[in-house]
């Protein structure tokens, strides 16, 4: 439950992740991201939260879900406990493949370091027909406190953004499918009607291949959109869900507005890239609004460096909820 209201969710699916640290139970924890399951938790229960680029934690002793998605990171009360948690969990480890073998930096010593001229892109995309107009305003807030620091705030456009919900929805199935089969996987759901024998059912029945190589190349579209941005900017701004915490139940008949809620987090995972939330407001039902930013591969450090610059000048990250 959220400890802001326990009437409302603390988002997931690293909820008990975050409210743990909401709830001042822990002074960090970790979770896991594979479509915002980390930034999105964190921005509905008021805490930082960071995904780290795809590889740059080790994900042995993780169970998969979705391989080529998955990634650890912090949760903490602010961005220099985020940043200890990370630099004391991120490194090369050999029995992870997709582990990537560079040096780490001490994210600890280096994020209290603004940035100057700082640039930041806002994406048109990000603000559209179904995005609260709390949510909106406390974004459209911390923006203006990047101004007064001197950051320039950059319109780009990440076209393909639209195709993000669709995309991840056939990878990480797919990708499950694959990893959970040792589970079977075929008693619930879609099961083949025809088949000749145990393994032409099973075949049958996971037949994915076509729609998952098709939205691989829409994934590398989307990864595209990123690049070309970060040519011109170096992070990019975003609110982490279009609303703040809903009521536990409240989706349940709704499962597209359920999946809705990561549409400003799952980019950053078909795309591999970093992205932190950080406290940035209230709702007025005193509910925690985040602001999300993310960069360019293994740009922790600047994501530090840019949302401690925020930090400082706010409040948000010191409020805890009456427990």
């Amino acid at each position: 439950r959220n400890p802001w209201n326990l009437d409302c969710t603390p988002g997931g699916s690293s909820g008990g992740s975050a409210a743990a640290v909401a709830a001042r139970m822990v002074p960090l924890s970790l979770g896991s991201d594979t479509g915002g399951s980390i930034r999105q938790p964190a921005g509905l229960c008021g805490v930082v939260g960071m995904k780290p680029t795809y590889g740059r934690v080790s994900r042995y002793g993780l169970i998969a879900f979705a391989s080529s998605l998955d990634q650890v990171g912090p949760l903490a009360n602010d961005v220099g406990d985020a940043a200890l948690l990370l630099e004391a969990i991120a490194g090369h480890d050999r029995r992870d493949s997709t582990s990537l073998d560079v040096p780490v930096p001490e994210y600890s010593q280096t994020f209290e370091t603004p940035i100057s001229g700082l640039k930041i892109g806002v994406a048109r995309e990000h603000f559209v027909d179904g995005l609260d107009p709390e949510v909106e305003s406390a974004v459209q807030a911390a923006l203006d406190v990047y101004r007064s620091q001197g950051a320039t705030i950059v319109d780009i456009s990440l076209p393909h953004s639209k195709y993000a919900i669709a995309t991840y929805y056939l990878i990480a199935p797919s990708e499950a499918s694959s990893n959970l089969a040792r589970y079977d996987g075929v008693h619930y759901g879609f099961r083949a009607d025809s088949f000749e024998n145990m393994i032409d059912m099973y075949a049958t029945t996971r037949g994915y291949d076509a729609y998952y190589l098709k939205a691989l190349k829409v994934r590398r579209l989307i990864r595209d959109d990123f690049d070309k941005a970060f040519a011109s900017v170096d992070v990019i701004a975003s609110p982490v869900t279009p609303t703040p915490a809903f009521r536990i139940g409240e989706l349940v008949d709704d499962p597209m507005a359920m999946y809705l809620t990561d549409i400003y987090t799952i980019a950053a995972n078909l795309a591999g890239i970093p992205g932190i939330s950080v406290p940035a407001g209230r709702s007025s039902a005193g509910l925690p609004i985040g602001l999300q930013l993310v960069g360019p591969p293994l740009s922790e450090e600047r994501l530090f460096q840019a949302a401690r610059m925020f930090e400082r000048e706010t409040d948000w990250h010191r409020q805890r909820p009456k427990l």
